[in-house]
C-alpha cells in the first residue's frame, strides 16, 4: 500500500498528527538557536537545565516562523526562512565583536538607515573577503526557492477567516514585541534570565544573542531616567564655592578671542602604552608638543568605532554614561536645539564651522550639527577635486588643507571642529606607500593578517601625527592667535593584536584611555598632564579661550578630577563615588537630563556677565557639498 503526500493528502492527516510536526519543528528551531548563539546559557546541553532560557532566545524565531507558515501553508518553507533571517543577525553580530568587542545592541538597526547615506561604502569594507559567506547564503536562498516550489501545503487554502485571524494575531504580537511594549517584560524583565544592564557581552553570553536584544530594548524603552532637580541642586550647592571662583575669572575681551580648531582624530592614540611600544616614539609630534601645553589620557565611551558616541561628548559636554538610551546620539536625539559649546561660541560671536571629509549625511551629522548650532558643514565633495587620498579615505594632508583655507585674518573669531577619516577601519586595504607600512616594527608574537593590520594603522596613526606638528607650526605662524585641541576619538579595532600584545599597565583593551593635547602654538605654556574624559574637554577648552560664562562647563571642570575616570569603553554605568556620604556621579547624571531637556538653568548660579541666547532662530547652517567650488567659501 502506498501512502499519499498530495497536498490534500497532507492537510487530510489528523490535527494532532500536524500539532505533533509543528512542535517537533519549534524543538528543532530551538536547539538550533542555541547552537548557532553560541553562548553558555542557550546551548543545546542546557535544555534540560533551564529550558526557558533556550525557549525566550528562540521566541522571536518561533513567532516569525508561525506567521509565516500562516502565510505560506508550508511548514519546511517558513521554519527555513525564519532560520535564515535569524542567522544573518548573527553573522553580523559575529563582525560586530570581532572588530569592536561588543556584541549587538538594539540602536545598531538604526544604522540601515545609513546604508544610503554613505553608509554602504563604509560598512560594506567590514564584510568578509571569503566567497564562502555569500555561497551558503546563496545556496541557503536556493533551497529556500526549491522548497516553495516543492513542498506540500500543510494548511488548507481556504479556512474560513482562520487563517486571517490567525496572520492578524501573529502580526500584532510580533509588533508588540518589537515596538517595546511593557507587557513582554513579564519574559524579558530580566526575571527569569540572565540580565546585566551594565555588560551586553555577559548577557548575550548567558542569555544569548536575541534574548539580551529584546532585554535591552524592553529596559530602555520603559525604565528612561526621569531627571530628580532636588539631585542636581546637591550636586550644584556642593560645588558653589569652586563653581562662583572658576565664573569670577575674567572673560576674554572681543580683541583677545582666539580662533579655535579641533582636530577628532580618527583612532588615534598613543603606541607607546602597547606592551613591545614602550621605547619606541611612534608620535614625536604629540610627544614635543605635550611638553608645551596641557594633555593627558582620555577616557572615551567607546571602543573600536562609535565615533560619533565621543563627538557628542566633546560638542556638548554631556556624558552617555548618563543616557542609556543614546547608543547613537545623532540617530536617536529628537531635539532642535542642542546645548554645546558650539552654541557658546556663538553667542560670543564666533562663526563655528564642522569640516569633515566624508559623506555629511552618514551619522546623521547634518541634522545633529544644525541642532548644535554650527554655522557651516564642509563636507566631502566641498574639498578640492585633487585632495589627497590614501588607502581607502581621503588623507589627513588634506584635512590640514582645508583647515588652513577656511581660517580667516580678518573678521569675527572662528571655531572650526575638523573630523578626520584617514586612519579609519578596517585594516586591511594597502596605504598609499606599502614600503613604508613595511619598514614599521611590530611587537613579537604578532604575525599573519594581524601583523599587516596593526602596520596599516600604525602607517595612518603616524600621518596623523606628522599632520598635528604641521598643523601646529601653521598656526604658529598665523597673525590671530589660536588655541589647537587634538583628541583620538577611540582605540582602533585591533581586538586579536591587542590581545596578543597587551597593555604596560596590565588592564585589557577597553579599560585604555586614548589621549588629549591643547596648546597655543604661538605661546607655549608649561607642560600640565591630567586625566580627563571626553565630556570634560569642552569646558576645558572654553575655560582656555576666556569664555567662561556657560555656567555647565565650568561644572565639569569643578568636578572633573572626581569623575574623569569613571568613563570608560564600552560605557559603565553611574557609580556612588562616595565623598563623605555624597555620590557626585550619580547626582551629575540628573544635572545632565536636565541639561539636554533645557531645564537646567534655573538651578544654575548666574555668571557675571550674561550673553544671548541665540535659540531656534539661529538654528541654520549652510551644507557645503556641492563640489569643489564651495570649498573655500
Amino acid at each position: 500500500m502506498t501512502v499519499s503526500t498530495t497536498p490534500s493528502a497532507l492537510r487530510a492527516r489528523s490535527l494532532p498528527f500536524r500539532l505533533a510536526l509543528l512542535a517537533l519543528s519549534a524543538i528543532v528551531f530551538t536547539l538550533l538557536t542555541g547552537l548557532v548563539d553560541g553562548g553558555v546559557g542557550v546551548g543545546p546541553s542546557q535544555a534540560l537545565s533551564q529550558p526557558i532560557f533556550l525557549f525566550a532566545n528562540a521566541l522571536p524565531g518561533l513567532l516569525l516562523a508561525a506567521l509565516l507558515l500562516v502565510l505560506s501553508r508550508r511548514l519546511l518553507l517558513s521554519f527555513g526562512l525564519a532560520f535564515l533571517s535569524q542567522t544573518l543577525v548573527y553573522a553580523i553580530n559575529t563582525l560586530k565583536v570581532r572588530n569592536l568587542n561588543t556584541p549587538l545592541m538594539p540602536a545598531d538597526f538604526r544604522m540601515l538607515g545609513q546604508l544610503r547615506r554613505g553608509g554602504l561604502t563604509l560598512l560594506g569594507s567590514y564584510l568578509p573577503a571569503s566567497p564562502w559567506p555569500y555561497l551558503a547564503l546563496m545556496v541557503a536562498v536556493a533551497v529556500i526557492v526549491v522548497a516553495w516550489r516543492i513542498e506540500p501545503p500543510m494548511l488548507a487554502r481556504r479556512t474560513r477567516g482562520k487563517r486571517l485571524v490567525s496572520g492578524l494575531a501573529l502580526f500584532a504580537l510580533l509588533g508588540t514585541l518589537f515596538t517595546g511594549m511593557p507587557g513582554w517584560m513579564t519574559i524579558y524583565g530580566g526575571r527569569y534570565l540572565w540580565h546585566e544592564p551594565w555588560s551586553a557581552s555577559a548577557t548575550a553570553e548567558h542569555s544569548g544573542l536575541v534574548s539580551s536584544l529584546m532585554m535591552f530594548h524592553l529596559h530602555q524603552g520603559n525604565a528612561r531616567k526621569k531627571p530628580d532637580p532636588a539631585s542636581a541642586q546637591q550636586l550644584i550647592g556642593r560645588a558653589d564655592i569652586a563653581l562662583r571662583e572658576r565664573m569670577q575669572l575674567p572673560l576674554a575681551g572681543q580683541d583677545g578671542m582666539p580662533d579655535i580648531v579641533v582636530v577628532q582624530s580618527e583612532s588615534f592614540f598613543d603606541p607607546s602604552i602597547m606592551k613591545g611600544y614602550e621605547q619606541i616614539d611612534l608620535a614625536p609630534h604629540l610627544h614635543r608638543l605635550a611638553a608645551l601645553g596641557q594633555s593627558g589620557p582620555l577616557h572615551v565611551p567607546t571602543y573600536g568605532g562609535g565615533t560619533i558616541r565621543t563627538e557628542f561628548e566633546v560638542l556638548t559636554g554631556l556624558s552617555l554614561r548618563y543616557f542609556d538610551d543614546l547608543q547613537f546620539p545623532y540617530l536617536q536625539m529628537n531635539h532642535r536645539v542642542v546645548p554645546s559649546m558650539v552654541r557658546s561660541l556663538r553667542a560670543h560671536g564666533y562663526e563655528t564651522i564642522a569640516l569633515h571629509g566624508n559623506d555629511p549625511g552618514f551619522w546623521n551629522r547634518t541634522t545633529a550639527f544644525r541642532a548644535m548650532g554650527f554655522d557651516r558643514f564642509v563636507s566631502r565633495d566641498a574639498f578640492p577635486a585633487n585632495a589627497t587620498m590614501d588607502g581607502q579615505y581621503m588623507a589627513d594632508s588634506a584635512m590640514t588643507d582645508e583647515i588652513m583655507a577656511q581660517l580667516k585674518d580678518t573678521g569675527p573669531a572662528q571655531f572650526l571642529f575638523a573630523i578626520s577619516i584617514e586612519a579609519h577601519g578596517p585594516y586591511d586595504v594597502p596605504p598609499g606607500d606599502v614600503a613604508a607600512r613595511n619598514a614599521i616594527p611590530v611587537p613579537d608574537g604578532v604575525t599573519g593578517a594581524n601583523k599587516l593590520e596593526l602596520q596599516n594603522y600604525l602607517y595612518h596613526m603616524q600621518h596623523a601625527d606628522q599632520e598635528l606638528g604641521r598643523l601646529a607650526a601653521l598656526l604658529a605662524r598665523r597673525e590671530r592667535p589660536t588655541l589647537l585641541l587634538f583628541y583620538g576619538d577611540h582605540l582602533p579595532a585591533l581586538t586579536e593584536t591587542f590581545n596578543l600584545t597587551g597593555f604596560a599597565d596590565g588592564k585589557d583593551m577597553l579599560s585604555q584611555p586614548g589621549t588629549w593635547l591643547l596648546v597655543d602654538p604661538r605661546h607655549p605654556a608649561p607642560a600640565r598632564r591630567e586625566a580627563l574624559a571626553s565630556w570634560m574637554l569642552p569646558g576645558r577648552l572654553l575655560e582656555q579661550a576666556g569664555v567662561r560664562d556657560d555656567v555647565y562647563f565650568a561644572l565639569t571642570q569643578v568636578i572633573a578630577p572626581q569623575l574623569a575616570t569613571l568613563t570608560r569603553a564600552p560605557g559603565a554605568p553611574p557609580q556612588a563615588e562616595d565623598h563623605g556620604g555624597e555620590t557626585d556621579d550619580q547626582d551629575m547624571a540628573h544635572v545632565a537630563l536636565l541639561r539636554l531637556k533645557g531645564r537646567l538653568d534655573a538651578l544654575l548660579p548666574k555668571p557675571a556677565i550674561q550673553i544671548a541666547d541665540l535659540g531656534d532662530e539661529h538654528s541654520a547652517m549652510e551644507v557645503i557639498d556641492t563640489g569643489p567650488s564651495g570649498a573655500h567659501q
